[in-house]
């Protein structure tokens, strides 16, 4: 069930809050609970067993380590998440490159054994690290382990934030779990968030993503340079609308309920550097590998070399995390490359360049990722950049592509990839004491909150099936 959707907005998530501030507190987390297995059920159907086994598996290791036997509280919680995660994520794509392996060796493919097709549980790289993390924390003394296995699994399945994050850690909730507060302003905030949220998927996300299909659909050596340079482009604006607009979606409908979860997103195309790009972008996943694996390993601690290792393990599986393909894994390694060169020196010359000419420098690299990140093969990537490169003389011009409707959207996300919002608070915040003023500016921003509704629900009524892009994650 997507956020996006007629369903969700019309039929589910207005029953949701009804049988929520209309029952009694202490049934909080049953409905949220009820509601949750059924928003994650509607099209995953008997898949759901594979989250409620890493529920009861986790909850288990909490009260194996909080009882004393912690190795064999974490192994539990680590070999089933991390089982979990190489048997439906991972199986396929191993068996495949063994297959080919084999070939390679001189071995019939042909007579190698089939793999039967595994369904790949949504939000399974989300639920299986934030249930881990939880084992991880009990096991290091950072938090007790939760004996309520109710609480605990409205903990791990809440609907707002199971499917594409943000990757809420137990101790960011630990308290809201027994305790929220309800109120008019959290919830307005709330539905605030989430509307802003909606409009970035439906009026920039979904728009943009046409332009890009079609560009990425064509073969790669067929296309001009300029018209290269615009489908990856548009697919930057995409994915970043895209999957912030999930978040807060996410942020926002947590916060109406009473429950405050991470930020995952702070303008990341403003970075001056790849260093800062991951400080803003996907927050909770970064910090969830900063502490849970770059740490571990010795982070900055040990030797030039070491660190340099740490991070290229980190990248390494971060885009191992991504997905079953090369292409991930490269585009892992290739951030990772860069934010080693940027730690070998680089980041000093980055930092006394101009500001423009820091974020240009940031942008290009982000760019040639995304293609990696984007095409369906590595052939397909290294052709796309030869047109972006120029080397290809493509016959497919960039005004095939263009309207009016896609060159505005182009300019309204380059426009709100900048901390506007942000800045348009702080001139609000500074006419406080103009009473009159301030309620003109309040009335104002209202009517566009719900124009932006009304506008968004138009864009639903006659939008195709699009899912937000982490959901293959």
């Amino acid at each position: 069930m997507l956020f996006s959707s007629a369903i969700f907005i019309f039929l589910f998530f207005p029953l949701f809050l009804l049988c929520y501030f209309c029952s009694p507190r202490s049934w909080g987390n049953p409905i949220l609970l009820l509601f949750s297995l059924l928003f994650y059920s509607w099209g995953e159907g008997w898949i759901i067993a594979v989250m409620l086994t890493s529920v009861f598996a986790d909850f288990s290791a909490g009260l194996l380590i909080d009882s004393g036997k912690r190795k064999l509280g974490l192994g539990l919680s680590i070999v089933t998440n991390l089982g979990l995660l190489a048997y439906f994520k991972y199986a396929q794509f191993a068996f495949e490159n063994l297959k080919s392996l084999a070939s390679l060796l001189g071995v019939s493919a042909e007579s190698a054994l089939q793999l039967p097709a595994i369904a790949l549980p949504l939000g399974i790289s989300f639920y299986t690290f934030q249930t881990l993390s939880y084992s991880i924390d009990v096991y290091r003394g950072k938090s007790k382990a939760n004996r309520n296995l109710l609480e605990f699994a409205t903990y791990v399945t809440m609907f707002p934030q199971l499917v594409a994050g943000p990757i809420v850690r137990y101790l960011d909730v630990q308290g809201q779990l027994s305790q929220r507060e309800r109120s008019l302003e959290r919830f307005s905030s709330g539905l605030e968030r989430f509307i802003i949220g909606l409009s970035k998927k439906m009026l920039i996300a979904n728009t943009l993503a046409i332009p890009a299909d079609a560009i990425f659909s064509i073969p790669a050596a067929e296309l001009q340079a300029s018209t290269a340079w615009l489908g990856v482009t548009l697919y930057a604006f995409q994915i970043y609308f895209d999957f912030s607009a999930y978040s807060d979606m996410a942020i926002g409908i947590a916060r109406m309920i009473g429950i405050d979860i991470p930020e995952n997103f702070n303008y990341p195309y403003i970075s001056r550097s790849i260093r800062e790009f991951w400080r803003r972008w996907h927050i909770s996943l970064s910090n969830w590998f900063r502490d849970y694996l770059y740490i571990p390993l010795g982070g900055n601690r040990g030797s030039e070399i070491r660190t340099y290792f740490n991070l290229f393990i980190v990248f390494l599986v971060t885009g191992i995390w991504h997905g079953a393909s090369w292409n991930f894994v490269l585009w892992g390694l290739f951030h990772g490359a860069f934010l080693i060169g940027e730690r070998a020196g680089l980041e000093k010359l980055l930092n006394k360049l101009p500001r423009p000419i820091s974020i240009a420098y940031t942008l290009l690299i982000v760019l040639f990722a995304w293609v990696l990140f984007r095409a369906e093969s590595l052939s397909y990537c290294f052709e796309y950049w030869q047109s972006m490169l120029g080397l290809n003389s493509g016959s497919f011009p960039v005004i095939v592509f263009l309207n009016s409707e896609v060159i505005l959207t182009i300019i309204l996300a380059t426009i709100l990839s900048f901390p506007i919002f942000p800045f348009i608070q702080k001139i609000i915040s500074k006419n406080k004491n103009s009473e009159n003023l301030n309620h003109l500016i309040q009335a104002i921003y209202s009517l566009f909150i719900i124009g932006l509704l009304l506008i968004s629900i138009s864009y639903i009524s006659s939008d195709s099936y699009n899912p937000f892009i982490y959901f293959r994650f």
